[in-house]
């Protein structure tokens, strides 16, 4: 068996000095006792007042991002040259994604990240990525073309830092930070052995029932995320024996949501520790760093108890201390003058709830798979029935941030469906299925259709999605098996389906977001070139290729983080812009149609019933009081068809919001009709005859470009 030593007062010192509890004691007493902490108000979300400040999203990945020659990822993020890119297309922020330093510790020695820098260990800047002084800049950059700067903090969990060191060896208030419990000596018969070389072991399911039996754990959740036989059966492990600095030999059980390497934090412990350490992670990045926003990643689970009879699994997601937590977090950033977006699986009813008073946004998690199964299917039922979801419980998308890629999978656990309406009765294609029945088949026909045969190039991702890219979900809807050598008919296709999900996603309310892999077209990599990633069962790392936004080092291989260079359909930006038929200037033009009208903050009133499957309509109320109507066609054939909602006035001209000429009149059954060519999109205005004057006198957003019907 595996032990470990203190290594003498020098040890806990040095691990002391390095501990995020520390650096938030130092942080937090900077923002006490000064005005600035009232000016702004904190109580209640305001997603109109981030829209304000920001709607178009970019989502980078320090990882894969091919730098500038000599200059870190926060250096190159800064470039002027590439903010009046993001200017030129419509982009008003930048999510910087993980920064801070990540892994653990073993010893004296630092180990690498688990989970792609999300197992964070201090509050400073990892090295790799670039420096503090490099974030300021970044934002002073950022502010100079109207945008700003999103961070992260991960209020769920930390590495195996030297936080988690300090609490196995029982230091001050450490322990209290983790969801971690004690077991004396008499009771180590009950844990499992640590094999030589590693610091813990998960639990298996007869391990986790003993220990729930003899009322150390609350026992088991109700799910295990990242689930794999042998390395991960429970949410527990037990670590080997550590001496601590007065001598005493212990073990430990401790909770992990995620992996191993990632214990979760305690946010009901009396020394309130981990809530010490989460909001001084927070007012640094806000306060120090200078950014305007944070990402809540895993902040869903900070509650958990055990179940009412001791048989059932715990509570531990939809938890009251998760919600209360939320707002606490999401009250400090608003009381600083910043604002929140939580990044969590969640269903539909929980999304509402801790958005009532936690955080200002939400990732759109519930029709992400939904508009992928579309795709696939050329069938949006399945997708207007999450959209309807949705509206009927009052949950409005401009909550929600609206995604193509990200660093994840294509999630699709679908748990508003899978769990929390698993029993309940949903009728789809003509007959009558459970949440949980409808799950599965939503899940198999995805990936029948996005891996295996029909698509090598994704992967599944244990039971949460598929690694992919939204080019190769396109490749594979379109049946393109083989994707070595695409034609350039066949890049076209990618192309114009890729610009289909940017309107599902841009023309709706709420925050667009996309990555640079949307914005180069990239494909997923070959495997054999990241096997050394995939040997622990992690196939996102396919998704994750370098790419080169500004052709910054055209003849680079890989990354400064030695991620392999992927293949890229679309070229870098600055090429982009020089072609007006680019993935890049057509969508400069979908957000132009959104900018003008502020999209972005009209009211979702409608998702109507469409005369053909491949159809989907939804109907917003603009802040003029007029509707706009997207019209989209997933399906790659040309459809005629029409459009019918209560919310449309008889005799109301339907004018295209490109062009400002009137395409058509609503007629006395509230409905007009449209022609779609493959993977067309069409933003729309419905206008009362006499609400605004003569169509005629509307304006088209470009006169040079406004010449027929928008067909993006």
């Amino acid at each position: 068996m595996t032990e470990r030593t203190s290594e003498g007062e020098d040890y806990v010192s040095w691990l002391q000095q390095k501990s995020m509890l520390a650096d938030a004691s130092r942080i937090s007493g900077q923002f006490s006792g000064i005005a600035d902490v009232w000016q702004s108000p904190f109580a209640t979300p305001n997603p109109t007042a981030v829209m304000a400040k920001s709607s178009v999203w970019f989502t980078a990945y320090p990882i894969s991002m091919i730098t500038k020659p000599g200059h870190s990822f926060l250096r190159t993020l800064g470039d002027e040259e590439l903010w009046r890119a993001f200017a030129a297309i419509g982009i008003n922020a930048v999510h910087t994604g993980p920064l801070k330093r990540a892994g653990g510790v073993f010893g004296w020695e630092l180990t690498p990240s688990v989970d792609g820098h999300f197992d964070r260990i201090s509050t400073q800047i990892d090295e790799v990525f670039g420096s503090e002084l490099e974030f300021r800049r970044l934002c002073e950059v950022a502010a100079a073309h109207g945008g700003i700067v999103i961070d992260d903090i991960v209020p769920g969990h930390t590495g195996k830092g030297p936080d988690f060191r300090l609490a196995e060896m029982k230091v001050g208030d450490y322990p209290g930070i983790y969801h971690m419990v004690e077991i004396p000596r008499e009771d180590w018969h009950l844990l499992p052995e640590v094999p030589p070389g590693k610091d813990s072991v998960n639990l298996d399911s007869e391990a986790e029932d003993r220990l729930q039996r003899v009322g150390y754990i609350v026992g088991r959740l109700q799910r295990v995320i990242f689930q794999d036989p042998g390395i991960k059966d429970t949410n527990w492990s037990a670590t080997a024996p550590v001496t601590g600095p007065d001598g005493v030999q212990r073990r430990w059980v401790y909770l992990h949501y995620f992996k191993d390497g990632q214990p979760t934090i305690n946010w009901l412990d009396p020394t309130f520790a981990g809530m010490r350490l989460v909001i001084g992670d927070a007012l640094h990045s806000l306060g120090h760093l200078g950014a305007g926003a944070l990402r809540l990643d895993a902040n869903g689970f900070l509650g958990i108890e055990r179940s009412a009879d001791g048989d059932g699994p715990a509570w531990s997601e939809g938890h009251p201390l998760s919600e209360a937590a939320n707002q606490l977090i999401a009250s400090m950033v608003r009381k600083v003058g910043g604002f929140t977006f939580q990044e969590l699986n969640l269903s539909i009813d929980d999304i509402k709830t801790t958005l009532e008073r936690g955080a200002d946004l939400s990732y759109d998690f519930v029709n992400r798979p939904a508009y992928a199964h579309a795709l696939v299917t050329g069938d949006t039922e399945f997708l207007r029935m999450t959209l309807n979801a949705a509206l009927q419980r009052g949950l409005q998308p401009i909550r929600l941030v609206h995604a193509l890629q990200n660093h994840d999978e294509m999630t699709y656990e679908l748990v508003h469906f899978a769990i929390r309406h698993k029993e309940d009765i949903f009728r789809f294609r003509g007959a009558e299925l459970t949440g949980g029945e409808l799950a599965v088949q939503i899940r198999n026909e995805l990936t029948e259709r996005l891996t295996g045969a029909a698509a090598p190039y994704n992967a599944i991702f244990t039971t949460n999605g598929i690694a992919s890219t939204i080019a190769t979900i396109i490749a594979a809807a379109l049946g393109y098996t083989d994707l070595t050598n695409l034609s350039q008919a066949q890049i076209e296709k990618i192309k114009q389906a890729h610009l289909l999900l940017a309107m599902f996603n841009a023309w709706q309310p709420g925050v667009f977001a996309l990555s640079g892999w949307d914005l180069c077209g990239m494909l997923t990599l070959e495997r054999s070139e990241v096997a050394r990633l995939l040997a622990s069962g992690d196939t996102r790392w396919i998704h994750r290729a370098a790419y080169d936004l500004m052709d910054y080092q055209p003849e680079a291989t890989e990354s400064p983080s030695k991620m392999p260079r992927g293949t890229s359909l679309y070229g870098s930006l600055p090429e982009q812009l020089q072609d007006s038929s680019s993935f890049a200037s057509r969508l400069r033009e979908v957000l132009a149609v959104r900018t003008r009208y502020r999209v972005s903050t009209s009211v979702q009133v409608d998702v109507p019933d469409v005369a053909d499957k491949a159809m989907l309509v939804m109907v917003h109320l603009l802040d003029t009081s007029q509707l706009q109507v997207t019209v989209l066609n997933f399906s790659n054939r040309s459809i005629a068809g029409t459009v019918r909602s209560e919310h449309l006035a008889p005799g109301a001209a339907v004018v295209d919001m490109w062009t400002g000429q009137v395409i058509a009149e609503v007629d006395p059954e509230r409905t007009f009709a449209v022609l779609l060519e493959p993977h067309q999109g069409m933003a729309l205005l419905a206008d009362p005859v006499d609400a605004a004057g003569p169509p005629s006198r509307r304006q088209p957003i470009d006169d040079d470009r406004a010449s027929g019907t928008e067909k993006v």
